[in-house]
């Protein structure tokens, strides 16, 4: 049975919220970092800690910005300690970037900031509640990845104009 239009609705209305609340949060966490870790660094040095290092390429399509963008913010993380860069051994004409020990520990105190906001806004729920809420967002994500390529049909025209 497809979506009703008003569920459908409702669902896009409250992703959007949960997108602006994450942002804002985001942004909180960044203050209260005191700078530690910029806000855009986040999405730059995950795939640092987690794939090892990298060219300023392959970091801007993980982050889904232009290498320009990328280049400035890593830029910036190299001023702060965050990232440092090498040659890349097999072309000597590019650079890798790679995760710094102070970069590793911005992470780990955004994760146990974000861990602390998220343990506060679900301590009324229970573990069950939560495993379904996480199972459902992983497969909204899997779900809109394919569905946000051009691919996959979407274009600008089948975005209704704003009224």
């Amino acid at each position: 049975m497809p979506i009703s239009p008003e569920t459908r609705d409702r669902l896009t209305a409250s992703i959007a919220q949960l997108v602006r609340t994450g942002r804002h949060v985001s942004s909180r966490a960044a203050a209260q970092l005191h700078g530690e870790l910029p806000s855009f660094g986040w999405a730059l040095l995950v795939p640092l800690e987690r794939d090892g290092d990298q060219r300023c390429s392959a970091l801007a399509a993980r982050a889904g910005v232009d290498v320009s963008v990328a280049s400035r913010q890593l830029t910036a993380l190299e001023r702060s300690g965050h990232v440092v860069r090498r040659p890349d051994p097999e072309d000597g004409r590019a650079s890798l970037l790679a995760l710094t020990r102070t970069g590793a520990d911005a992470l780990a105190a955004a994760r146990a900031l974000r861990s602390d906001w998220a343990l506060g806004a679900l301590a009324g729920w229970d573990e069950a509640d939560a495993r379904l809420l996480s199972d459902l967002l992983d497969r909204l994500v899997s779900d809109l990845d394919p569905a946000g390529t051009a691919d996959a049909g979407f274009t600008r025209s089948a975005v209704p104009a704003p009224r």
